[in-house]
């Protein structure tokens, strides 16, 4: 009786197209994520070089971490450092120029497609471009720097520490407050006018409103961009490995573009692949990235709560 049944018939096909078009991104997570982090997981207790018999170390590779790798920890600092400016300079102008964009005035849409425009472009692409205009001796930044008179001689952008992280940091922040401002945009179109009319008729003023209808209203979407700009700039690596590659002397180096020179011998030729290791340091990064997390949504709790 089941079996002749054509709803069970068409309940079984139904299910069977389900499966056929959830499988190919199951397969995809499959080899692309499950196996990589098993494949880590694996290697991160030997020494491995890629070729030749791996040599069983257990937790050496941790131990050195900790304390043999100082160079490691340096390049964890710059990129908590870059996640936590960024982080207070993205969000402020992010909500506001939603807040201002979101008006509708004459050319809010070109200027909605104009802030949004370097989020579409490759990320090595524009640290190539930025790499040209803050050259040292023929960029265009320095040009208009010397020609406006506002230095004496061409500044050297790259040579040292702070000078190159402030350039990574201001060009990560070009490229990428766009999508921010989008998402906060998509949650100032998600509150009613109804308020901002009830409030207008209470005498509110426009500050009024930003600071006590629009930012509390805000506050879901914030935790969720906020945790995405955190989370994203301290997997920042193609930027930082296009603009300087860790120079000056490896003192801009990120802890990804760190790792990823274990598994690929970029820009060093010389160095030997130490696979073994660079896992080691990914479980470490990805505890920490985990630890971050956690404490940022106990802390955020509070921004769930709409009133």
């Amino acid at each position: 009786m089941i079996k002749n049944n054509p709803k069970h018939k068409s309940l079984t096909g139904g299910r069977w197209q389900e499966v056929a078009m959830l499988s190919p991104m199951f397969l995809g997570f499959l080899v692309f994520t499950i196996y990589p982090i098993l494949w880590v997981i694996r290697w991160a207790w030997f020494d491995y070089g890629g070729y030749g018999n791996p040599i069983f170390v257990g937790v050496d590779n941790f131990v050195r971490a900790f304390s043999r790798d100082p160079a490691f920890w340096s390049a964890m600092l710059n990129t908590l450092y870059l996640a936590v400016v960024k982080l207070i300079l993205e969000m402020p102008l992010a909500i506001v120029l939603a807040f201002f964009v979101n008006k509708k005035v004459m050319g809010s849409s070109v200027f909605r497609i104009i802030y949004f425009l370097p989020t579409v472009f490759s990320i090595a692409v524009i640290g190539m471009i930025f790499t040209i205009l803050f050259s040292a001796y023929n960029g265009i930044v320095n040009a208009v720097l010397v020609n406006l008179h506002i230095v004496k001689a061409n500044v050297n952008w790259f040579g040292s520490r702070w000078m190159a992280m402030t350039v990574i940091l201001m060009v990560s922040l070009w490229s990428t407050f766009g999508l921010n401002m989008i998402y906060f945009l998509m949650g100032l179109q998600n509150i009613p006018n109804e308020l901002y009319e009830c409030s207008m008729l209470d005498g509110a003023s426009g500050p009024r409103q930003f600071f006590s209808i629009t930012l509390p209203l805000l506050a879901p979407v914030m935790q969720i961009v906020f945790m995405l700009s955190l989370l994203g700039t301290m997997r920042l690596a193609d930027l930082v490995l296009v603009m300087t590659n860790g120079q000056p002397g490896g003192s801009t180096e990120v802890v990804m573009t760190y790792i990823f020179k274990f598994f690929f011998q970029y820009g060093d030729a010389g160095k030997r692949n130490q696979f073994g290791y660079g896992s080691a340091l990914s479980i470490i990064t990805a505890i920490i990235l985990a630890i971050v997390t956690v404490i940022y949504l106990r802390q955020s709790k509070k921004l769930k709560e709409i009133y």
